[in-house]
């Protein structure tokens, strides 16, 4: 292969690297990589943990010379064959479109292309690395959320806000990006991304936004955590400053919602992760997110909730119904969620500027 056949000039255009989802082999530690990526990124370490972990010691106490040399030790023979073809794999794969970068685009980075100019590819180096592409993100989301005009939708818990929100093409699903559903019943099976990773991909969605240009960006009503995962502050001031548009549904409506996402489809989750433990776990699971409330429940509501979740398991045990699920939802509206939601929609009743049904939100939001 020839080396002109990928040379490419714009390895400092971050904003046309991330809108064009080009792929990006990171060449940093796993340890590093598992901290924070960008969304197309693949890690093809140069060096494992333990590699990296050796050559910094050697670094600090014997200089750079020695360290470079260490290296060489260490990644040899086989391995770096081994590690090399796994780049030129990826470089023939990703002729048009393929970068790759280390942390400062520094000695690392001067070692893979070396390496990789004598396997005959000229894969092109993203100038700066990783730090300069996470200091672009994070200015490039404060000034997105500075100029954008943000519509905020809210609703009781219970509303279907979200799934109004993702089938809309100027929002964000910020729960989504979080991988958390949101409330203390809320959280997935799988793990949250890391912090930088959640902030990474907020980052190119809002440049998707942007580049877009729809007339205004729509994001669910959230508090500054979700789950563990937390909002950049000026993001959540902005949100706190924005028009609120408000969801409408009946009780009855908004509690087969909460059925169908928390019991039906969640069980399945849980039967299809642990097999017949699977009720077990998500009684488990169950108890363990009305103790994060106990606090507010109060040590009557922690009780009378606690004896229907039971009541609806050992239902569920007997005869495979599910429907006793509903009685500790219908509680727990009742006495936790609308409360606090009132109260908190009472202090930004000025924000209000629109109040429907699902149906007559959409129409409201197309005609904006």
């Amino acid at each position: 292969m020839s080396n002109k056949s990928i040379i490419r000039t714009d390895t400092s255009n971050y904003r046309k690297i991330f809108l064009s989802d080009a792929p990006l082999i990171d060449l940093r530690a796993p340890c590093e990589f598992e901290q924070g990526a960008f969304p197309s990124s693949i890690n093809l370490p140069l060096m494992s943990d333990y590699e990296r972990k050796e050559v910094g010691i050697c670094y600090k106490q014997d200089g750079q010379g020695s360290a470079i040399k260490l290296g060489h030790q260490l990644v040899q023979g086989e391995l770096k064959r081994a590690r090399v073809n796994a780049w030129v794999t990826f470089a023939q794969e990703n002729l048009d479109n393929g970068y790759f970068y280390c942390f400062r685009g520094g000695l690392r980075s001067r070692v893979s292309q070396q390496w990789l100019s004598e396997a005959g590819i000229n894969l092109p180096l993203i100038k700066g690395g990783y730090k300069a592409m996470r200091t672009y993100l994070i200015a490039e989301t404060e000034r997105i959320v500075d100029s954008s005009q943000i519509q905020i939708v809210t609703g009781l818990t219970g509303s279907a806000k979200t799934k109004l929100l993702i089938k809309q093409k100027n929002s964000i699903d910020l729960e989504g990006l979080a991988n958390h559903r949101g409330s203390s019943f809320g959280k997935r099976l799988s793990p949250q991304p890391s912090q930088i990773n959640f902030e990474n991909n907020l980052a190119v969605r809002l440049l998707k936004h942007e580049q877009n240009a729809k007339p205004f960006l729509l994001l669910e009503d959230e508090g500054r955590l979700i789950g563990a995962r937390s909002l950049p502050l000026f993001l959540k001031n902005k949100m706190e400053q924005s028009p609120l548009i408000m969801i409408e549904e009946s009780f009855e409506f908004r509690v087969e919602q909460i059925y169908n996402d928390y019991v039906v489809s969640m069980i399945n989750e849980f039967e299809l992760e642990y097999g017949d433990l699977g009720l077990n776990r998500y009684r488990d699971y169950l108890i363990r997110a009305t103790q994060k409330i106990k606090k507010r429940l109060g040590a009557v509501g922690l009780k009378d909730t606690m004896m229907l979740i039971e009541k609806a398991i050992m239902h569920q045990q007997k005869s495979r119904f599910l429907g006793k699920h509903k009685d500790w939802i219908v509680y727990l509206l009742e006495k936790y969620y609308d409360p606090m939601y009132k109260f908190q929609i009472m202090k930004k009743q000025n924000r209000i500027k629109f109040v429907g049904s699902t149906v007559e939100v959409k129409e409201y939001l197309g005609a904006l």
